[in-house]
């Protein structure tokens, strides 16, 4: 793999390193005698949103930095920040900043239509999904892909946030992801997480056939001080989406799905009733 290329900056990502960020893009901003308004106008983003950028409550795109850049005349510097807090990241470059959000949602609503989600995910079944690609890796990668994943996974230690609340397909229970075994602790590892009531899941069964979201994964997430934002993802690329028509979009369409779904009790009873099917 080759080394990232060195930036001149050195410092954390994720908590420590967006809020530096937010204050460089708030004192370069305030050097220019722009406003959160006027700066949002001139790089098509609301004054209001600049405001969650500077407070560390948003993370903005690449192309967003570098055009704030252009308008402050600051050289490239955002952009190399963004970027650089981007690459250290252990998610994939497109996953990086909805797994920032993901940290600080209050409550998660996801739709999973062929694999266990990420935060459900135990670290056999996250090996056994990556294996097909494991002569394209590095080892190592290999370890902090699965490490990211089990981070992903501590939010749900806490006994109440964020709350999550997640619709399977059918088709989640029935792909033998890492074979017979693995797939049976899976889903009971999933089961337990019901019966504890820390999260809240529900089966979309194939009985149910077209629904509203036949084109894939998607989470809706909500936050204390923030607007909600919505994220999809496909093979190797994913999209973060915080335009509010957009995400009410996919809200809207995450109710109909849960609306078409199994009751809490019967699709638990569906999980378990698979993991034991899958039980040697």
């Amino acid at each position: 793999m080759a080394n990232k290329p060195n930036t001149g900056l050195s410092f954390a990502q994720g908590k420590v390193g967006w809020p530096f960020f937010g204050s460089e893009l708030k004192r370069r901003r305030e050097a220019a005698s722009l406003t959160q308004q006027q700066l949002g106008d001139r790089v098509y983003v609301s004054g209001a949103y600049i405001g969650l950028i500077e407070a560390a409550v948003r993370k903005p795109r690449f192309d967003l930095a570098r055009r704030i850049d252009s308008e402050l005349g600051t050289d490239g510097l955002l952009a190399r920040m963004c970027k650089e807090l981007i690459d250290s990241s252990p998610h994939p470059a497109y996953f990086a900043d909805a797994a920032t959000l993901e940290a600080d949602a209050i409550t998660i609503s996801e739709y999973a239509p062929t694999l266990v989600p990420g935060l459900l995910q135990t670290e056999e079944y996250v090996r056994a999904l990556m294996a097909p690609t494991a002569a394209l890796v590095l080892d190592h990668d290999m370890d902090t892909w699965a490490r990211a994943r089990a981070a992903r996974a501590a939010l749900l230690d806490g006994p109440t946030r964020p709350v999550v609340w997640v619709v399977l397909h059918e088709t989640v229970l029935r792909i033998p992801v890492g074979g017979r075994e693995v797939m049976a602790r899976e889903l009971s590892h999933i089961a337990a997480l019901v019966r504890r009531g820390r999260i809240l899941v529900q089966v979309l069964p194939f009985s149910a056939g077209a629904h509203a979201a036949s084109s894939g994964m998607f989470a809706v997430m909500t936050f204390d001080d923030a607007p909600p934002v919505a994220y999809s993802e496909g093979q190797h690329s994913g999209q973060l989406v915080d335009m509010p028509p957009l995400v009410a979009k996919y809200q809207r369409s995450y109710d109909l799905i849960r609306a078409a779904a199994l009751s809490p009790q019967a699709s638990l009873a569906l999980i378990e009733s698979a993991a034991e099917d899958f039980a040697p």
